[in-house]
């Protein structure tokens, strides 16, 4: 049995504005909850956005990639997040570089990737959840959904569903040290014919370890990849 990704969870100061951001950006709907954007199809994961009190200090360790078809498509998601109350952002991206790099509102880095790129083709709006992360990392997450890699090379790995849509990749090293509890995870839950607890003990058989981070949710169980990077593995929905 495996796993199914069932959300990419964000830590937000303003969960509710952060979900209004992303969901003009993106053309989600925003579920009854006012938090939570829901997936436009089958092969999706939905966005959730959680309180926090912690401030930003440092780059988050995923991003998301958006992709587009033609400049006048990259250059109006561009326009909408700046409308919406984004900003450009300096990460050292050379000049010569197409993609754009920006920051949602609360800070959150992302990147309009210009068209013709071939790794992200026929992936959909969100191409990739682009991540820090060793090689081991990747394999761990290939094993623990059952995608297949679909990039590996050079100490980067990429998975992707065997339905298609967003690709995970991990950059390899060097790795960024870890401050403190990361503000994106992906919520897990169990497939068909499993439960949590069965889940968690396969999850940690393969690398996981359980992580105390104060968390007050019965319904989930709170585990580290071999990076160190947290997810939640939910009660079966």
């Amino acid at each position: 049995m495996t796993t199914e990704l069932y959300a990419l969870c964000i830590d937000a100061a303003d969960p509710e504005g952060l979900a209004r951001f992303w969901s003009a950006v993106l053309g989600r709907e925003i579920a009854d909850d006012g938090t939570t954007l829901l997936p436009p199809d089958d092969v999706a994961f939905r966005i959730r956005f959680a309180p926090t009190d912690a401030p930003k200090t440092v780059p988050n360790q995923m991003h998301f990639d958006l992709t587009s078809a033609t400049l006048d498509e990259q250059q109006a998601t561009v326009d909408r997040a700046l409308a919406l109350g984004g900003r450009h952002l300096d990460v050292g991206q050379l000049p010569e570089e197409e993609h754009v790099v920006l920051a949602d509102p609360e800070g959150n880095e992302f990147c309009v990737i210009e068209p013709g790129n071939g790794f992200l083709a026929g992936t959909g709006l969100i191409g990739a959840l682009s991540s820090d992360g060793s090689q081991s990392c990747g394999y761990f997450w290939s094993r623990a959904l059952d995608w297949p890699l679909v990039w590996d090379q050079d100490e980067e790995t990429a998975i992707q569903s065997p339905a298609g849509g967003t690709k995970i990749s991990w950059g390899g090293p060097p790795l960024a040290p870890k401050a403190g509890k990361y503000r994106l995870h992906l919520d897990l839950v169990p497939s068909a014919g499993s439960d949590q607890a069965s889940e968690v003990d396969r999850l940690v058989g393969l690398g996981a370890t359980r992580v105390d981070i104060g968390q007050g949710e019965v319904d989930r169980v709170v585990l580290a990849d071999p990076d160190g990077h947290e997810f939640c593995v939910l009660s079966a929905r």
